[in-house]
């Protein structure tokens, strides 16, 4: 194929890609207001408990959204019983146990393995305590309040395809499938490269771990690009969530390697910053608003004790941000500098 048609033909899966992501990021952000809550609707907490347990806070969308839930608790003037498990799965098992036997008003379970949490879910529900879930999709929660992590995942996906120019190899992290939102952004990454074939996964896939994460990746992507020392063996890094994201564009630049891109969902300061960089690798992230979320999930429990309905999932908004928009659109996810109002 000649210069002229791969150029071509990149710039056609951009357009599409660009023209996917405006649509679909007007359709959510126009329906801002079915997902995120409207200050004149009168909630309250008074007088309840409302356990949390998170299985860690370590990374900044769970700190966010952790924070989120317990904020707005307390502004509902309700009492949170909030607890952090550090990334141990064991320590969030005893830490529902704990709740459960406080008997809370309501518990607000954050992420984690659903093949360990569920049966504890479940006893929560058997206990007669309402759940609410951050990021967790379970069939004993009353409501999970996430992003739309289908079409989020497949945007990332499309993005990563259309800079790809329709072929290429990807390196993917695959190391968290038991957690529900990196199953649905994987699936729908699968999903997507059933229509570009072209598309080829580098077997085996790669493990992100917790802790050490950034240098995890950084190492493991190291090896990689040892491994495939030629211009266009790789073609891109993907990964379900954007803390690998910037060990594996650390590495990229650290090789020195043109022409590979990452690719991630979460929206962590210092990757949206990454994307806003014209000469970094980092080509694009989802980025979720998880502050908004957790209050969801605290607005969510309001509405059920006052007998209300609640649906079964809310979806606050999410952006995809690449090197095309990023100037338009990274503003509100990049670092506070010092002296600037948050």
């Amino acid at each position: 194929m000649s210069l002229r048609k791969n150029k071509s033909r990149r710039n056609f899966f951009k357009a599409t890609a660009a023209m996917l992501t405006v649509a679909v990021g007007a359709v959510v952000w126009s329906n801002a207001s079915q997902a995120q809550d409207s200050g004149s609707e009168k909630l309250s907490l008074a007088g309840k408990r409302i356990g949390i347990s998170a299985v860690g806070t370590d990374h900044h969308w769970d700190l966010m959204a952790y924070q989120g839930i317990i904020d707005e608790v307390k502004a509902l003037g309700g009492e949170p019983i909030a607890l952090d498990a550090k990334r141990n799965d064991q320590t969030h098992v005893s830490q529902l146990q704990t709740l459960i036997a406080q008997k809370p008003d309501a518990i607000i379970e954050m992420l984690g393995n659903l093949d360990v949490l569920n049966p504890w879910l479940k006893r929560i529900r058997d206990a007669d305590i309402p759940l609410f879930t951050v990021d967790t999709a379970t069939p004993h929660s009353l409501n999970n309040s996430t992003s739309n992590n289908y079409s989020l995942a497949s945007e990332v996906a499309l993005q990563m395809v259309a800079d790809m120019g329709g072929k290429g190899n990807v390196l993917v992290f695959n190391g968290f499938y038991g957690v529900p939102v990196c199953k649905i952004r994987y699936d729908q990454l699968k999903y997507v490269l059933q229509s570009y074939p072209e598309v080829k996964i580098i077997e085996p896939e790669l493990r992100d771990v917790i802790p050490n994460t950034v240098q995890s990746a950084y190492s493991n992507v190291t090896d990689m690009l040892t491994k495939y020392p030629n211009d266009g063996d790789i073609s891109a890094v993907w990964a379900c969530w954007d803390i690998p994201q910037i060990g594996a564009t650390q590495a990229i630049e650290a090789a020195g390697r043109k022409g590979i891109k990452t690719y991630a969902i979460d929206g962590s300061p210092e990757v949206v910053e990454m994307v806003a960089n014209a000469d970094s690798a980092a080509g694009a992230v989802g980025a979720q608003q998880p502050y908004e979320i957790g209050r969801s999930a605290a607005r969510n429990a309001a509405r059920y004790l006052a007998g209300d309905y609640v649906p079964p999932f809310t979806f606050v908004p999410a952006v995809l941000i690449t090197k095309d928009n990023a100037k338009d659109t990274a503003g509100p996810f990049l670092p506070k500098k010092e002296g600037t109002a948050n």
